[in-house]
């Protein structure tokens, strides 16, 4: 087999691994349950109105692609893992929003060059494993002057942190793989982005957390619903003092991120990154 034909299988079963991480769990209840109106700040951001064109790359269940479709824009929603797109559409349906569901890869869009007014991405962009990749794809099928806009958890806040705490547990990463949190560092999306886009706004903010009755609550509904730490926990179910360190570190981690001191709540940092095509 030649070396391209080597490399090409690679990528599929990587993007298979990806697929079947997010379908694990219930990312559909994490999305409502814990970031429910996240994506409406990046959709307000890129000034999202009625008669634009908008993708939503790795919209997952359509955190940001339902508010953006709100609008009265004519929407797609894209994703590595059509298993979650039952639950956006049920969500959709609910709130009265109308749009497309499309299966795709981040890395490698099915659509055309220029095709839509507006891209965006909440928390989803950030995990496909080839970060030029993806930063490529974005600017490619955006209209010459439309709005990109990003909206990523940091390398310093919380979820940025939960998987430095996971990395010592989990399997090493595949050759070229980058870390999901370093779409959270302003630097690096400039550098993806580079010369092909203007306007570059860049503010990291947080969102309060408070779905939680204390750490151990939230680390036992991530270990059971997030496809990520599902997969951390799976790959050293056969160590018990493993799975009894990484339960102490993600509840400790919870308890230094906790702000309020009675009911407890955490703050989660991301960065909101807008930016026109060139």
């Amino acid at each position: 087999m030649s070396e391209s034909l080597v490399a090409k299988e690679a990528d599929r079963a990587l993007k298979a691994k990806h697929r079947a991480v997010w379908a694990s769990g219930d990312y559909p209840s994490v999305a409502a349950d814990v970031i429910p109106d996240l994506g409406a700040v990046l959709v307000r951001a890129c000034g999202v109105h009625d008669g634009q064109r908008v993708l939503d790359v790795a919209a997952g269940t359509g955190n940001a692609a339902i508010p953006a479709a709100l609008t009265g824009a004519r929407v797609v929603a894209s994703d590595l893992t059509p298993e979650l797109f039952g639950a956006g559409r049920r969500v959709a349906e609910k709130r009265g929003a109308r749009l497309d569901w499309r299966e795709g890869d981040a890395e490698g869009l099915p659509f055309a060059d220029d095709e839509f007014d507006v891209v965006l991405s909440c928390v989803g962009v950030m995990f496909a494993p080839h970060h030029r990749r993806a930063a490529d794809e974005l600017v490619r099928v955006c209209k010459p002057g439309g709005p990109i806009g990003l909206l990523n958890w940091t390398p310093a806040g919380f979820i940025g942190r939960m998987f430095a705490v996971m990395k010592p547990f989990a399997p090493p990463p595949p050759p070229g793989a980058q870390p999901p949190p370093l779409w959270g560092d302003e630097p690096h999306v400039r550098e993806l982005l580079g010369g092909r886009v203007t306007d570059v706004v860049a503010q990291q903010d947080t969102v309060r957390v408070d779905c939680f009755d204390g750490p151990e609550a939230f680390r036992d509904y991530f270990k059971a619903n997030y496809g990520p730490t599902i997969a951390v926990y799976k790959a050293i179910a056969d160590d018990p003092d493993k799975v009894a360190a990484l339960d102490r570190a993600l509840a400790d981690l919870a308890r230094q991120f906790d702000v309020d001191g009675g009911s407890f709540a955490m703050d989660w940092e991301y960065l909101l990154l807008t930016a026109r095509k060139g």
